[in-house]
């Protein structure tokens, strides 16, 4: 059975938008990526990345 990923951690989910660690972490503070918390760990929803890549598609070309 394949295996589903339905979390990531900051670092994998950084590394999935090709972006850094700490920017990522100010993504999530300012809430533009939703997460979560797994007892003391923060998890990113795979979906949360999409949503994200889909606001960035929706927004004009600077």
């Amino acid at each position: 059975m394949a295996e589903v990923q339905i979390f990531l951690t900051v670092e994998e989910a950084a590394a999935a938008l090709r972006i850094g660690r700490t920017r990522m972490f100010d993504l999530i503070a300012k809430h533009e990526i939703e997460s979560v918390l797994i007892g003391r760990s923060r998890r990113v929803p795979v979906d949360a990345l999409h949503k994200y890549a889909e606001k960035l598609l929706r927004q004009p070309a600077a």
